[in-house]
């Protein structure tokens, strides 16, 4: 199976991205309007002509978020449970994305 593609600008191997480019800025999220991974929102916005749609929570069962140092995918709430640490390889993940969860995923903030 072809993982699904991860969009951006100047992602590199890693999912870092010209927006965050730190040793942990190493995830990317599924945006439910085109199926795609960005490494943050501002690639969203910056590759697409069409709002982004968050991850919706009846979806919550699906893998959404990607791992870009061992390309594993996970659900929201296993990404949401492992301490920002990929539950696969470890790789630790920048607990800054908290601050705008809500335009990665449903969070029931509004």
């Amino acid at each position: 199976m072809s993982l699904l593609p991860i969009r951006g600008v100047d992602v590199g191997p890693d999912t870092r991205c010209d927006h965050y480019d730190s040793e942990l800025d190493v995830v990317a999220f599924r945006f439910a309007c085109c199926d795609a991974y960005y490494p943050c929102f501002q690639c969203h916005n910056a590759v697409t002509d069409h709002e982004a749609v968050p991850w919706p929570e009846y979806r919550f069962d699906e893998p959404s978020v990607r791992c870009g140092v061992c390309d594993a995918t996970f659900t929201v709430p296993d990404y949401l449970d492992c301490a920002y640490e990929c539950p696969n390889c470890d790789a630790p993940f920048n607990p800054g994305c908290a601050a705008h969860a809500e335009l990665y995923f449903e969070t029931g903030d509004k």
